[in-house]
């Protein structure tokens, strides 16, 4: 993976996040999100936060805990460790659990980042000339 898009900013905070090609969908640091959402720089205040509303939601049987992934992302010291990240879907339940007024651009931000993942892969396939029917044409007829 390129280095240059596994780290991208939204309101000066760096956000850590690794592209699955065979999901063809971008995994975020859950983390760092969380960091967005307290308005805390501390890495290890947001990582605490975190552990807390992770226990939490276990205890109310959340399914947003169980469909994050242990993914090596790159850290501050230029290692990669393992560290709890999420696919856009599961990071917008987790993100209606933190009580925010970051809550809705984060949201907004993350569905943006999806909407160009989609219109980037739709440019790939389309490429080769053919013309694909999509979900979207169909229903559009």
């Amino acid at each position: 993976m390129d280095g240059e898009k596994s780290l991208i900013v939204f309101e000066n905070y760096k956000i850590r996040r690794i592209y699955d090609e065979k999901s063809e969908t971008w995994f975020f640091s859950v983390v760092d999100i969380i960091a967005v959402l307290i308005q805390q720089p501390d890495y290890q205040a947001a990582r605490n936060y975190w552990k807390v509303l992770k226990n939490r939601l276990k205890k109310e049987g959340s399914e947003s805990v169980t469909r994050c992934n242990q993914l090596k992302l790159p850290s501050a010291d230029g290692k990669r460790y393992l560290t709890d990240a999420a696919s856009p879907e599961t990071l917008f339940r987790i993100i209606q659990s933190v009580p925010s007024p970051r809550a809705e651009p984060i949201k907004l931000w993350l569905a943006k980042a999806e909407l160009s993942t989609f219109c980037r892969q739709l440019k790939l396939e389309s490429a080769d000339g053919k013309k694909y029917e999509t979900e979207l044409d169909r229903d559009v007829v």
